[in-house]
């Protein structure tokens, strides 16, 4: 862990920024921030994060709870679009950052089925266009005009048929004022102990004129066997264990394969092996060590580490799964937001 520049494992009880990160505060804030994780991340790398916009009442309380915002507003981002009364703190901002729900790219998902179709989906349950989100964010680029804005989203946005959507989020970061660029990173190569590739659009005003951002990361991998924990592994032997033992490994090793005495299948969930980075964590269960003949969630403690999250985090009622799911890793906001003022804030400011 000492050879990362940013902690996977941490408290929010120590404070902000990371060790050996000082505090410059560039002024940040967010759309779409969920449970904050890219807010942390921005925190560790020494910005000031004033607020953010998020429709889901339930996950802004948990928001308001860890990072007590300056300015917060719990509505739909095309509401926030329209306001006339917003403070003159969220104009020419240092950084917008904005993660619009991802579920219409996602390669597991309907894709292009829902595209253009209004859904209900979790976050603030309320029937809406997802795949527009990307472009009503692009709006609120445009309306706040800040020095530098980040769009991140899912690997599928630049895959298949959604290339097309790529091409008009260029044309729409350009038509805003901003020359972008479009990075595709993996938080394993970044000091976050999961493999989770994401697409990030990262546009600087046409009135600064700098060299291009530069993104490169390598940090050793940080294996599951360096943060498994089994302190509940007896709990699990003592449980019913028919839905543990009615499973199989499927043949690759990789999923869980059909029942064996149960109904209904769990091809799909993810396999961990302690000789290897955990893949992507979704919100949804799916998630499972196979240890001693059973398999077991992975517990809240190796879930805070694989998302990167403190391990104080105040989720109130929310599962950690939940929220640890829909974030962007704090380590990932983190050393991307690093590199951005060195290489460019640092020498506007």
């Amino acid at each position: 862990m000492t050879d990362h520049k940013f902690p996977y494992k941490w408290h929010l009880k120590n404070g902000y920024p990371a060790k050996d990160i000082n505090y410059h505060g560039s002024k940040v804030f967010g759309t779409f921030v969920c449970g904050g994780g890219s807010t942390m991340g921005y925190k560790l790398a020494g910005f000031k994060h004033i607020g953010g916009v998020e429709i889901d009442e339930k996950i802004a309380t948990v928001y308001k709870e860890n990072h007590n915002p300056n300015y917060f507003f719990t509505e739909d981002i095309r509401l926030f679009n329209k306001r006339e009364d917003l403070p003159s703190d969220l104009y020419n901002l240092d950084l917008l950052d904005g993660s619009p729900p991802c579920s219409s790219f996602s390669m597991a998902g309907n894709r292009d089925k829902d595209w253009g179709k209004k859904k209900k989906f979790k976050e603030g349950q309320k029937m809406q266009r997802l795949d527009d989100l990307v472009f009503e964010y692009i709006k609120t680029i445009k309306k706040l005009q800040p020095k530098v804005a980040i769009l991140e989203n899912v690997k599928g946005l630049i895959q298949g048929n959604a290339k097309a959507y790529t091409k008009k989020i260029f044309q729409e970061f350009r038509a805003a004022g901003y020359r972008v660029q479009l990075f595709l990173l993996n938080a394993a190569s970044m000091g976050v102990p999961q493999k989770r590739e994401r697409v990030f659009f990262i546009g600087l005003r046409n009135d600064f004129k700098l060299p291009k951002l530069e993104l490169s990361f390598n940090e050793k991998p940080i294996l599951f066997g360096e943060i498994e924990d089994v302190t509940d592994l007896n709990e699990v032997k003592n449980k019913d264990t028919r839905t543990y033992k009615g499973w199989t490994l499927s043949k690759s090793g990789q999923t869980f394969a059909d029942g064996i005495n149960d109904g209904g299948s769990m091809f799909g969930y993810t396999k961990v092996n302690r000789n290897d980075v955990v893949k992507t964590v979704v919100s949804s269960d799916g998630t499972y060590e196979w240890h001693d003949k059973l398999f077991r969630k992975l517990n809240n403690l190796e879930l805070l580490q694989v998302g990167s999250y403190p391990l104080d985090y105040n989720f109130k009622d929310v599962k950690p799964k939940y929220l640890i799911g829909m974030s962007v890793p704090p380590v990932m906001t983190a050393q991307i937001s690093n590199q951005i003022y060195l290489q460019w804030l640092k020498h506007i400011k």
